[in-house]
């Protein structure tokens, strides 16, 4: 399971699983007990959890949703945090400050802290193999990047190829 396929609708709580698109929108299943079914028209704004990202003071400016999940769950795992939605503005900012060291004070809001503990929860609850899956693919992409460099070795020789053709 990957975060491009969880999904926040903008004005409604929780999460949901994007199943599959249609010509009217988006079909979506809640993560939750009841497993609703809806469909998400053109109205909607639906926020993939995959390009979601929480701004930090640092030279990239922010850093994906997914590592924060992560950060969260090295610290955690499956324990109860020690914040939920309803907690309040200080508490929030102190569990962030832990999480994420060099998070935008400035920019990002409680409310946004806020979805971050719900949305995490969520995820313990009704996708544990999220976490589980997470391990896999971080050892997936270290080694993507080798054979990129590979590949970036390769080019060199095939531009000398063009430029002696010429």
């Amino acid at each position: 399971m990957d975060l491009k396929e969880i999904a926040a609708i903008s004005g409604k709580g929780g999460l949901f699983r994007v199943l599959k698109p249609t010509r009217a929108g988006v079909i979506l299943e809640s993560l939750d007990e009841q497993k609703t079914r809806s469909i998400a028209g053109p109205q909607s704004k639906v926020s993939l959890l995959k390009e979601i990202s929480i701004y930090t003071l640092d030279a990239d400016g922010s850093v994906p949703l997914e590592d924060v999940f992560r950060k969260i769950h090295e610290k955690y795992g499956d324990k109860a945090l020690p914040v939920d939605g309803k907690s309040d503005t200080p508490a929030l900012h102190g569990f962030m400050s832990e999480i994420l060291p060099n998070y935008d004070q400035d920019r990002v809001y409680s409310s946004d802290m806020k979805k971050l503990v719900t949305w995490y929860t969520l995820l313990v609850n009704h996708l544990p193999e999220f976490f589980e899956e997470t391990g896999e693919n971080v050892q997936a992409e270290a080694e993507e990047p080798v054979a990129g460099e590979e590949k970036a070795a390769e080019e060199p020789k095939s531009e000398k190829k063009k430029a002696s053709k010429e």
